[in-house]
């Protein structure tokens, strides 16, 4: 199976996440230490869905992102551009409206969704200022883009240990668990080179998203950047 690099070759990341959708939801749960739920509950406070509203989850991968959306009655489509996680979300969640998408390229006319969300994908994309820049075109004005990603803890005891965990132990335990080991070993490098939240925060800004704020979760291992379309 395939491992991407920090080059982020389109073809070679949908073919990694190709590699491991069967398994994907639970391996992020074990290796995010049960923390992963936690996130999407809050990720979902963040976002606010209500029935009516026309979400956009962008790489929602098999639709763990999407699912809680979609339960609270908002109007989800969940696109993602690696074929084996939306045949995944497929048989996983047949209730969810899955869609193949481009994160830079999105299929959409201008403003046409309330909330455009992105769960622990905008890394993964080989040019993260354009896939805003797009979620930005298909947004309402007066909507929100809704960023959930791995960054940086800020409490520098909790950082060191943190790293030692992302480089060691977690290639470690995705070797006995994952269907594509090598894949996680790419998730932690690719995280250790992932900008700050001050540093996402002005990526979005210099794209257009106003009033940008974030939230950390878990000491900043994971942090929810909200910005919203002037």
């Amino acid at each position: 199976m395939s491992r991407a690099n920090l080059g982020k070759d389109p073809e070679e990341v949908a073919a990694m996440f190709d590699g491991v959708a069967k398994r994907y939801d639970i391996v992020n749960d074990l290796l995010s230490l049960g923390r992963s739920k936690a996130w999407r509950r809050a990720a979902t406070k963040i976002i606010a869905p209500t029935p009516g509203m026309k979400i956009l989850d962008i790489a929602a991968g098999p639709g763990s992102s999407s699912e809680p959306l979609h339960k609270a009655g908002a109007t989800v489509l969940s696109t993602d551009f690696s074929e084996g996680m939306l045949a995944q979300g497929r048989i996983s969640r047949p209730y969810l409206n899955f869609s193949k998408a481009d994160a830079l390229n999105l299929p959409f006319e201008n403003e046409s969704f309330d909330v455009a969300t992105i769960s622990f994908g905008l890394r993964n994309t080989v040019d993260y200022h354009k896939a805003l820049a797009e979620a930005l075109r298909v947004v309402k004005k007066g909507g929100r883009m809704v960023v959930v990603e791995f960054s940086h803890p800020t409490w520098r005891p909790f950082r060191s240990l943190y790293m030692g965990y992302l480089m060691r132990a977690l290639p470690a335990i995705a070797r006995k668990t994952a269907s594509n080991p090598d894949a996680y070993l790419y998730l932690a490098q690719s995280i250790k080179a992932w900008p700050d939240q001050r540093g996402l925060a002005q990526a979005m800004e210099l794209v257009g998203w106003r009033s940008v704020t974030w939230k950390n979760l878990t000491f900043g291992v994971v942090t929810v950047h909200i910005g919203i379309k002037g």
